[in-house]
């Protein structure tokens, strides 16, 4: 049994596996992988493309998607080892997992950091806790990570660009009035890295790096095919020949916890809008970004409804790389 909880554990050719079933899918393939099979997708955090993408997805494999909202209408639930439960969780992971995988072919799992104490939570315990005492394949739908966008986006870029490697790829945080989850920049990091791409971090200052693990898995992967990682703050040259522009706002890891302290650094730093003028110094280069995106905040008008983005292509995406990792994980 093998889980999809992070683009770490699979080698680009096994995620190039996914992105080539993804296409076939989008391109009117059909698939009754989940017939008379259920996944059950636990949502800690709200949802729009993942949730839609996948209860769509799993329907058109021939399955069905339970939703559960803890806290809502599922019971709270707690996560810690040998926890004395007298808070307000009324079940434990150990039990949830279990019945779940009675029910269930698969399991999905949305839980955001809980951005108190960066050292906990970058040990992603709420999903590793499911992986752990579930008896079938467990989906990250984000957490500190977000493999499934990773995907989305790089069948986007593959559309988009054709071949990815020795193309410059820019990863941009830009500003927003509230400190953000990195998992997708994270995820951003690594499937660029893995995929060929001189990849380029621009943010504000050093205070901004993504977390360590990360950095250091895309600097191993651009090594392994000979590319480049450069981190910057200087705009002009991010930006300059860039082939894909993608921009995501994050909070600074040493300020974790902490964001009044963060808040008068994150407002200095308004110029990291996307722009069209940024946007000009890449030649011609693409622009993408998750969604949500607050417009003329994050991104102006003007490049979010150019030619040049892709945002709309890449959410698209996600309903066939949805399906695509599915099918996978439920192959004998």
């Amino acid at each position: 049994m093998r889980h999809f909880l992070s683009t770490l554990d699979w080698s680009r050719a096994e995620l190039q596996a996914l992105l080539d079933d993804a296409r076939a899918l989008k391109g009117g393939a059909l698939g009754n992988e989940l017939a008379g099979k259920t996944i059950g997708l636990l949502f800690f955090n709200p949802s729009l493309r993942t949730r839609t993408s996948f209860e769509i997805g799993a329907r058109q494999l021939g399955g069905a998607a339970v939703v559960l909202e803890p806290g809502k209408g599922a019971w709270p639930i707690a996560f810690e080892p040998g926890l004395v439960m007298d808070g307000d969780e009324e079940e434990h992971i150990s039990e949830v997992a279990r019945v779940l995988s009675r029910y269930c072919e698969l399991i999905g799992v949305r839980s955001f950091p809980k951005f108190v104490d960066w050292s906990a939570d970058r040990e992603d315990r709420v999903v590793n806790a499911v992986a752990k005492y579930a008896s079938v394949p467990v989906i990250n739908l984000e957490t500190i990570t977000h493999p499934c966008q990773e995907l989305a986006l790089m069948l986007a870029l593959e559309e988009h660009l054709g071949t990815t490697d020795g193309k410059k790829f820019l990863l941009t945080w830009t500003y927003h009035p509230k400190p953000l989850n990195t998992a997708v920049a994270n995820s951003a990091l690594i499937i660029a890295a893995k995929f060929g791409f001189d990849v380029t971090l621009l943010c504000p200052n050093e205070e901004y790096r993504l977390d360590e693990r990360y950095m250091s898995a895309a600097q191993a992967s651009v090594a392994e095919n000979g590319r480049t990682l450069t981190v910057t703050h200087d705009i002009d040259a991010a930006y300059r020949g860039a082939h894909i522009v993608y921009a995501k706002s994050w909070g600074a890891l040493p300020y974790f916890g902490r964001w009044a302290d963060e808040k008068p650094m994150r407002e200095r730093a308004r110029n990291f809008m996307v722009d069209e003028e940024k946007m000009a110094l890449t030649g011609g280069g693409l622009f993408s970004h998750c969604l949500p995106v607050r417009r003329n905040v994050k991104v102006t008008d003007a490049v979010l409804d150019s030619a040049a983005c892709i945002a709309i292509d890449e959410a698209a995406n996600r309903l066939h790389v949805q399906k695509a990792v599915m099918r996978a994980l439920l192959k004998p």
